[in-house]
């Protein structure tokens, strides 16, 4: 694993890279509060089939925020994607994607679906806000309040805000590591609550299922989507039925996952690659 910071003109963007320069590229995008290194279990795993690449997205990890909210649209950010993919000389990838990245991913698959081989959406890119019951207002104002919170310790801060009750393992530690923000002996959540707002208003205003049927019938899309909690089903059957219906993509449920899927079952993830790829 190796990790170095480029300039794209504006801002450092910092990149984390596993495997050959000789190697297919997969090129990942991480979901909204992580960091490049979310990808970390799979990227080992992969890196003596693939070349592996993950960004920490703007305001994320080492990588610099945008100074203009705007910048943080849906349309912005892919124009944003294709410009770092340029940097690094990337011409035709698979996008593996997590939550809001996969989001993300539709777009730029929407504008640039020649550079794309195949993409893999990680519990993300179908929850589209129109069908949920919190408005913009109150999702932003939770999210900058959620940032900004925290707590005393080191292991108060993986317990609370990483891992709960779920598995923890060496590389997926070294992921936390990236997570935290330490100022006067606290620990914060890395990114902050205007970098979080300003993404959640940004899925508002461009929504996914908007574009679905605009999508390119012959790129193989597949959506694995999280199991729990039940609570959640009824409304990610509703919205995954319809990103199926309208992109044509196919959607696998994989059992016994949260949202954090690739960290409650890399395997699962690992297996869709190498079947797909």
């Amino acid at each position: 694993m190796k990790r170095y910071v480029i300039h794209d003109g504006e801002i450092d963007v910092r990149i984390t890279e596993w495997g050959g320069e000789d190697k297919p590229v997969i090129f990942c995008l991480h979901g909204l509060g992580s960091t490049g290194l979310s990808f970390i279990e799979i990227a080992e795993e992969l890196k003596g089939e693939y070349r592996v690449i993950s960004i920490d997205a703007p305001g994320h990890g080492k990588t610099d925020p945008f100074t203009r909210a705007e910048n943080y649209e849906m349309p912005s950010l892919a124009n944003w994607l294709n410009h770092i993919l340029d940097l690094l000389k990337i011409n035709r990838f698979y996008f593996l994607s997590h939550s809001w990245g996969s989001f993300v991913s539709l777009f730029y698959i929407l504008n640039f679906s020649e550079k794309v081989l195949g993409a893999i959406l990680i519990d993300g890119g179908y929850q589209t806000k129109r069908r949920m019951s919190i408005s913009l207002e109150e999702e932003v104002a939770f999210q900058e309040k959620d940032f900004e919170e925290f707590v005393e310790t080191w292991e108060e801060f993986l317990d609370v805000a990483v891992f709960g009750d779920s598995r923890r393992t060496p590389l997926l530690l070294t992921a936390a590591k990236d997570l935290a923000l330490v100022k006067d002996g606290k620990y914060y959540w890395h990114a902050r609550g205007e970098t979080g707002g300003n993404i959640i208003s940004g899925m508002h205003k461009d929504e996914t299922e908007d574009i679905y049927e605009k999508l390119p019938r012959h790129l193989d899309i597949c959506l694995l989507r999280a199991a729990l909690p039940e609570s959640q089903a009824p409304y990610r059957n509703l919205t995954a039925g319809i990103f199926e219906q309208k992109s044509g993509a196919t959607v696998k449920m994989i059992p016994n996952t949260s949202h954090m899927l690739h960290w409650d079952d890399p395997g699962a993830v690992i297996r869709e690659i190498r079947e797909r790829w």
